[in-house]
């Protein structure tokens, strides 16, 4: 019979999950992950699996929970859908920047490589377009934007949109020039107030 674990698997997720965010999967090694846990390479490949598996794990969770927060943007009145979309693309003032996305990280180093990282980011990605379409949808309701405009292609754009200011994010650059671009989108796709 084994001992039992001396850890606690949510710590050791999280450090994991920081470590691939920061360095990347090719840039992550298992020494680093050692490093990170506290724990030896071979508690990590009990516990865990292999850097492969992981990493899957990690990335499933971080996807689940890009779900989760996409189905929640859609609860709330409609008369107040923009609203939602402009604090969804709105950073806080004393915003300084965060890890950024797993999700857009992952995309653009393993979906090329790794058939499980591209079906599982496509689908992110699908829930992600459908809640914006959505939010859309209710905001024409609401007589916000244009009823006749296509409803997915500007969902599109303020998506298009969150993963251009993440970037920017990442780059450095500041939080009112991110804002105001936020708030471009959002008046760009909004009927004049009357």
């Amino acid at each position: 019979m084994g001992r039992p674990r001396q850890f606690s698997e949510q710590d050791v997720l999280a450090a994991v999950y920081r470590q691939f965010n920061e360095t990347g999967y090719h840039g992550t090694s298992v020494d680093d992950l050692s490093r990170a846990t506290g724990l030896s390479k071979g508690s990590l490949y009990g516990a865990f699996g292999d850097k492969r598996a992981l990493f899957q794990r990690i990335f499933e969770g971080y996807c689940a929970n890009s779900d989760e927060s996409a189905a929640a943007l859609l609860e709330g009145p409609e008369d107040q859908a923009l609203y939602r979309l402009r604090d969804w693309l709105t950073a806080p003032d004393d915003h300084t920047g965060r890890p950024g996305c797993l999700l857009a990280k992952a995309t653009a180093e393993l979906a090329s490589e790794n058939d499980a990282v591209a079906t599982r980011s496509l689908a992110a990605f699908e829930v992600l377009l459908d809640s914006c379409r959505r939010l859309v949808e209710q905001a024409q309701r609401a007589g916000h934007v244009d009823p006749a405009a296509d409803a997915g292609v500007l969902g599109g754009l303020i998506l298009t949109t969150h993963r251009g200011l993440e970037a920017l994010a990442e780059a450095g650059v500041d939080v009112k020039t991110r804002n105001r671009i936020a708030d471009a989108a959002i008046d760009s796709i909004a009927l004049p107030v009357s």
